[in-house]
């Protein structure tokens, strides 16, 4: 009797340490967060939250400390493209993907090895066969009292939601606090709000933060500035994105994107970031990494750029080991997690210096030279300068540096060795230097 008693205690202190663990996992600070895009269907045709759990690892070793998921709601069935931005329940789970059950254990599992979880979620519309869709009111309709799908738009599989509906929006929050409060996720990346209205926005982020105890990374989908009045952590940097696609294609000199920068920052509350990125699920479903940036080596000169300029990187899951097509998210992918392992660990060094040198993630970014073909800047803090050259090019450029960066000496972050730079640089195509 006494051993039931002592093993009994022994179990209950366990679960008591475990609970403690993960309710003590809190996310980083913004300016640290790495975010990891998770499309399910890359990771197994069905059960795919039990798939990923071996996959963990791999991205945490990759350097990423948050993980997006693209949405796992249940998908509607009526005029369906079977998009996952489709919802049918905002409740309930894809059984595709898994169980509700398998989904809480995953959080717990990445909070376990220090990753938060945000989820994808959809407020513009829903499926036509939503159980919102009794409601009439609560969506957006034509001159004849028709429901309409989403105005100039082609999303013809789902309804548009009306924001003048009180009663809807409170529906949208209460179901958004069942994420947080009963599922456990740290957050949310809110699809197409440069179509919902601000107020609302501020009413639900306002709403979800009230929550007890509850950090929470709020990321949106849209380049709008009042994101960030209503509450958003960060929104999108489509306009360095579309503008880096033009430098990498030689249309457009490579200090262009030093003002797109400044653009985007421009009336951006201090302490607030845009996300940084060369794919996504949108710009993967037309074309590979590798493709857009005209090869693998482009690809990573790249990433470099959006990872040392300000800003929070994401890394799409499957660009890291080189997937060469286009990626339709509306089915399964089979995709090869062993292909080109030089390529991981390369992402993998460079996340590892972003994230070991806090100065590369807040430093002031002072642009060094106006050049056509390499991105040559300093990030300063009161401690460190960090000096960055990349070239944008598939070909040898050379630039002449100014006095003040030459003839010191610097310490190659990439290979550890040290480094003096002359009074000219020639660097391989789509070479970069990270120094420091």
């Amino acid at each position: 009797m006494k051993k039931n008693i002592v093993l009994t205690l022994v179990i209950a202190l366990f679960l008591i340490a475990c609970t403690k663990k993960e309710a003590g996992y809190t996310l980083p600070e913004l300016s640290d967060v790495v975010i990891y895009q998770i499309n399910p269907r890359v990771f197994a045709p069905e059960n795919s939250f039990n798939a990923l759990v071996p996959h963990l690892d791999s991205i945490k070793e990759l350097g990423c400390n948050i993980l997006w998921f693209m949405p796992i709601y249940e998908i509607g069935e009526v005029d369906t493209k079977n998009s996952p931005y489709c919802v049918k329940d905002y409740k309930s789970v894809n059984p595709e993907f898994g169980t509700m059950d398998a989904f809480k254990n995953l959080i717990a599992l990445c909070h376990q090895k220090g990753m938060g979880v945000i989820v994808d979620w959809v407020p513009n519309h829903t499926a036509w066969d939503n159980p919102w869709i009794v409601n009439k009111e609560w969506y957006t309709q034509d001159s004849l009292g028709n429901i309409i799908y989403p105005a100039d738009t082609d999303w013809t599989d789902v309804a548009d939601l009306n924001f003048d509906n009180q009663e809807m929006r409170l529906a949208m929050i209460d179901a958004m606090k069942f994420w947080v409060n009963e599922v456990g996720v740290d957050g949310f990346r809110c699809d197409a709000v440069d179509y919902v209205p601000a107020d609302f926005l501020k009413q639900c982020v306002d709403s979800l933060r009230a929550i007890p105890d509850k950090k929470l990374l709020m990321l949106a989908e849209g380049t709008r500035k009042d994101h960030f009045d209503s509450g958003f952590d960060l929104n999108y940097a489509w306009g360095f994105a579309h503008q880096m696609r033009q430098v990498y294609l030689q249309k457009e000199p490579a200090s262009t994107l030093f003002a797109a920068n400044t653009e985007e920052y421009e009336g951006i509350p201090a302490g607030k970031l845009k996300l940084r990125f060369t794919t996504n699920h949108d710009e993967a479903a037309k074309h590979a990494p590798i493709v857009e940036w005209v090869n693998m080596r482009g690809s990573m000169s790249a990433y470099a750029t959006i990872l040392f300029f300000p800003g929070v990187p994401m890394i799409y899951g499957s660009q890291e080991v080189g997937y060469p097509n286009d990626i339709n998210f509306f089915k399964h992918i089979e995709m090869d997690w062993t292909a080109n392992p030089d390529l991981w660990k390369e992402y993998q060094q460079l996340l590892k210096i972003h994230n070991t040198n806090e100065g590369l993630r807040k430093g002031e970014l002072k642009p060094v030279i106006d050049d056509n073909n390499v991105l040559l800047f300093e990030r300063i803090t009161d401690k460190d300068t960090y000096t960055l050259a990349i070239n944008v090019r598939d070909s040898v450029v050379t630039v002449t540096l100014p006095e003040e960066i030459y003839n010191k000496q610097y310490i190659n972050l990439f290979n550890g060795e040290n480094q003096r730079l002359n009074e000219s640089l020639t660097l391989q195509p789509f070479e970069y230097l990270i120094l420091k």
